[in-house]
Parts: structure tokens; C-alpha cells; sequence
């Protein structure tokens, strides 16, 4: 890869909402841009209305690209590497945007470089519409520097975060435990509050709430440390929170988890023999997390 200046032709395996999104996208800038998906036949003409060649076979989708974009379901992930393995050839590159678990990057990595081709893992670190190619991605793998900027050069927000396949995508699953996280609570908590017709009064302490969270210094130490000082009663809390949305007809999937979550912590300070009133101050979360047995 390290002769490789620019990117002319690229091949994307998938071409749904991201594949779809980044090949036309690139397809507007003069790059040769070729797809392959089983369902050809349905995006044949999204495909071909993009100036996108419509390939019969994998094999056929990979002549001539230097840049082959796996850009399937996480379901499909290790599948399609295992097939691109088959025909990949060497100096090309393969560029894999699924979301998916460092160990399934990992594999998919083993599959393409044991067939003498290049791998380099891309966590996308938001919804692709409507960045389009400007979505942020942090690459990772041994040509994750070299293809950077490649890629920037034909409108990409990439950035080498590793030389290390996992890296990347364990950013992108963390944050997606906060994010798709969120997500859920706020279903949980706005749909119950609606029930008892508390929303205003809910919204006005979230948003006090939230106001000051902003202006902390340290927000992860602030919260891991209400977790680890106070879990217990906090647990028996969200479990009177459970009963709340019980009676409402809900069914408390996020309390019960906090509840869970909250009683654990406390369960492996035990274990660990830590106790809360002998840490640091300030509290230190990370040095906190280390002590912490692994979860069983």
C-alpha cells in the first residue's frame, strides 16, 4: 500500500443506506465506483441512476478497485470477509465501515490478510445522512495511517486512532452503550412520566439537572462515584422506580438493568475488598474500574 497515492476505483460490498450514501458520493467526484449486494436487483437503479456498476459476482466487483468497502449488516460482517478472502487480491485494500465487536474486526482481518490483501477497520462515529462522506471515522490496522489520508483527499473525516484492529470499533461500541443507552432511558422515562402526566416537571429537573452536569469538571467521576459510594441504595431506588412503571403498564427493562448494574458494583467492591470510604480524593474512576474484578 505504501505506493498507492490516490484512490481511482472502488468497489463497495453493500449497498444499502451507507454503501449506497458513500458510493454515489464518490461516484460525483470521478471515482470508479462498482457494487455488489444480493439485492442487485432492487438497487439496480439507485445503483445505476449514481453512475454505479451493478456487478454480477463478488469477484467481478473486486476488477480493478483499489479500495473494497464492506459495507453490509453486523450479521454479515464475518460472512462477507470470509467470501472476500476467496477472491481479495494482494495490494488491494479492504476497508471494513460494519458495526461490529473487535474480536468479529479481528476475524474478518485474519480472513483477508491471510489471503495477502490489506485490512483496515472503520468505526463510523455517526449517522451517515447527512454527513454523507464526511461522516467521522477512526481507522485501525497497520495501513490505518497510510489510509487516511487517501481517503480525506476524496472528502472522508478519517482518522488513524491504531495500529491495532479493535481499537476503533471497541470507541464505537463503547459509546454506543451511552448513546443507543440514552436512547432507551429516555423512552422509558418520558413514556412513564407522560402516563402520570409529569413530563413538564420531569423536563425542567432534567434540564437543571443536565445544566449543571456541563459545568463539571469531571462528569465520569462524578457518576461512577454516586455508583460505587451510594449503589445499593441507589439499586433499591430504581427498583421502587420498576414497581412505578409496573403500575403504569410498563415494563421497566432499563430500571431493572440500573438496579442490577447498581447491586454488582456494590457485590464486587465486596469481593475486591474496596472500600469506598479509603479511595482517593478526588475520586479516580479509571483507577476505580482497575480494581474491579472482572464481571463473571
Amino acid at each position: 500500500m505504501s505506493g498507492l497515492t490516490r484512490i481511482d476505483a472502488v468497489a463497495f460490498v453493500g449497498f444499502g443506506e451507507a454503501g449506497g450514501i458513500l458510493g454515489a458520493a464518490l461516484a460525483a467526484k470521478g471515482v470508479r465506483v462498482a457494487m455488489f449486494d444480493l439485492r442487485r436487483d432492487q438497487l439496480r437503479d439507485k445503483a445505476q441512476a449514481a453512475g454505479v456498476r451493478v456487478a454480477g459476482t463478488l469477484r467481478s466487483v473486486l476488477d480493478g478497485a483499489q479500495l473494497v468497502v464492506s459495507a453490509v449488516t453486523a450479521e454479515a460482517d464475518l460472512d462477507v470477509a470470509q467470501a472476500l478472502a476467496g477472491c481479495i487480491e494482494a495490494g488491494q485494500v479492504c476497508l471494513d465501515i460494519n458495526s461490529v465487536s473487535p474480536q468479529t474486526k479481528q476475524h474478518a482481518q485474519a480472513c483477508i490478510e491471510g489471503a495477502g490483501a490489506r485490512y483496515v477497520e472503520a468505526a463510523v462515529m455517526a449517522p451517515v445522512p447527512p454527513y454523507g462522506l464526511a461522516v467521522p471515522m477512526l481507522l485501525g490496522g497497520a495501513d490505518a495511517v497510510l489510509l487516511a489520508p487517501l481517503l480525506n483527499a476524496l472528502g472522508f473525516d478519517a482518522r488513524a486512532v491504531s495500529e491495532k484492529v479493535g481499537v476503533a470499533s471497541a470507541a464505537k461500541m463503547c459509546r454506543s452503550v451511552m448513546i443507543k443507552g440514552i436512547e432507551a432511558l429516555t423512552v422509558e422515562c418520558l413514556r412513564a412520566a407522560r402516563h402520570y402526566d409529569a413530563e413538564s416537571i420531569v423536563l425542567a429537573s432534567l434540564t437543571e439537572t443536565f445544566g449543571k452536569m456541563r459545568d463539571a469538571a469531571d462528569v465520569p467521576g462524578y457518576l461512577v462515584s454516586r455508583v460505587a459510594e451510594h449503589g445499593r441504595r441507589r439499586a433499591a431506588e430504581m427498583r421502587e422506580v420498576s414497581q412505578t412503571l409496573q403500575e403504569a403498564g410498563i415494563t421497566p427493562f432499563m430500571s431493572d438493568a440500573s438496579a442490577r448494574l447498581q447491586d454488582s458494583i456494590v457485590d464486587a467492591m465486596q469481593a475486591a475488598g474496596i472500600d469506598y470510604g479509603t479511595l482517593s480524593t478526588p475520586f479516580d474512576w479509571r483507577a476505580f474500574f482497575d480494581r474491579l474484578p472482572d464481571s463473571k
